[in-house]
């Protein structure tokens, strides 16, 4: 019996991009679903049952608008799919034009859309920009047969009846190996950042907490990510706090858990705007299925979630010297640290993980199919 199949299309995140690949896209393969993911990607190829259809990387952000998003579209017309799965607001153009092909349309939504755009245009235009986000975002969700909110927040912006929230939890364990962990009391003082590399993520607060905290601490910041641009790139590295950072560039799922597993924190330290106060971001929970204390910034969502496990310390993100006091006090307590990285680890096995995320996404796929699924469950005798 045919299986049936889907296409996840992103013209903006890399293919292997954590909630679309290791959690999605993976996801339904491992039940028995075809997947393809349309992606910007050097070539095609097949990872875990999940068959990349490669399509060229953008040059820059206008180009992958006016480019990227076509070549996405005509990947996935010539895949003979039956559901469209999108994760790009730019991408709600292709969306309608391939639920006007017959094809059922899901928008995953990831971010707060309406409040993220104002961060790209000039502060007289936000209004403005806000307005449009949120207009194509109801003109396509009023024809689309599905929407996925990764968080409550951004569920409550669209249709109950079409909506459900897969959040961004982590898969339990998936971080956690005895090839690539040491017992915390033997590691040395490195702190982990992982993640996008910019200014409204922290990066200059970060640097300058490292220049704060004494030498004598031989504190050593890791950073695993992209720069956001050339330029801020070279502005970190001609600042005092970059002789104590490891830069490491991307890296795989395999190298994060490694950097983890030798840390001794994990620092996710986003500035107070609209699109980061809402979200449940991939890396605050991967430093606690990593079991390792996490400063984070003291919004109140995230509050709710480090205070209620226990699980490490909330600061002003804009506030360096805050931000070294609380990794200087994790440094020199490192019995009370590890218990809080425990306690992390968990709140992620009992309450944040992806299993009962991924059953979520399941139902919604089950929907689409029923008649298949039930089809497929006679013809192996599930059915008398």
């Amino acid at each position: 019996m045919k299986k049936a199949r889907i296409a996840h299309l992103t013209s903006v995140h890399s293919p292997f991009d954590i909630r679309i690949f290791h959690k999605e896209c993976t996801t339904l393969a491992e039940a028995g679903y075809d997947v393809v993911l349309v992606a910007p990607h050097d070539q095609d190829e097949v990872r875990k049952r999940v068959r990349i259809r490669a399509i060229p990387r953008a040059k820059n952000r206008p180009n992958r608008i006016l480019r990227t998003t076509w070549q996405a579209f005509k990947a996935a017309l010539n895949e003979d799919v039956e559901v469209i799965h999108f994760h790009d607001p730019e991408l709600i153009p292709v969306g309608l034009l391939l639920k006007l092909r017959g094809k059922r349309v899901v928008y995953d939504v990831h971010e707060n859309v309406p409040d993220c755009v104002k961060t790209y245009v000039p502060v007289s235009l936000g209004g403005l920009a806000a307005w449009l986000a949120q207009i194509t975002e109801h003109v396509g969700w009023v024809f689309f047969d599905g929407v996925v909110a990764a968080t409550g927040t951004i569920a409550k912006r669209f249709p109950v009846e079409k909506t459900i929230t897969v959040q961004n939890f982590p898969i339990p364990d998936e971080l956690v190996s005895d090839n690539h962990h040491l017992p915390y009391v033997e590691r040395r003082p490195l702190i982990a950042y992982v993640g996008g590399i910019n200014v409204i993520r922290g990066l200059r607060e970060m640097l300058e907490a490292m220049t704060i905290i004494p030498a004598t601490f031989q504190a050593c910041l890791a950073i695993a990510g992209s720069f956001e641009s050339l330029e801020l790139e070279d502005e970190a590295r001609n600042s005092p706090g970059w002789e104590r950072v490891e830069y490491l560039g991307w890296q795989s799922r395999e190298q994060v858990a490694a950097l983890l597993g030798n840390a001794r924190m994990g620092l996710v330290l986003y500035h107070p705007v609209p699109v980061h106060e809402g979200a449940q971001p991939n890396t605050l929970f991967d430093y606690m299925s990593a079991g390792i204390p996490v400063v984070a910034s003291d919004f109140p969502l995230w509050r709710e979630i480090v205070e209620g496990s226990k699980c490490g310390l909330v600061v002003d993100p804009s506030d360096a010297k805050a931000i070294s006091e609380a990794i200087r006090w994790l440094l020199e307590h490192p019995v009370e640290a590890e218990t809080m990285g425990l306690r992390g680890r968990e709140a992620v096995r009992s309450r944040f993980n992806w299993n009962k995320e991924a059953e979520k996404l399941l139902g919604l796929y089950r929907g689409f199919f029923s008649d298949q699924i039930q089809n497929r469950e006679a013809a192996l005798g599930y059915h008398s």
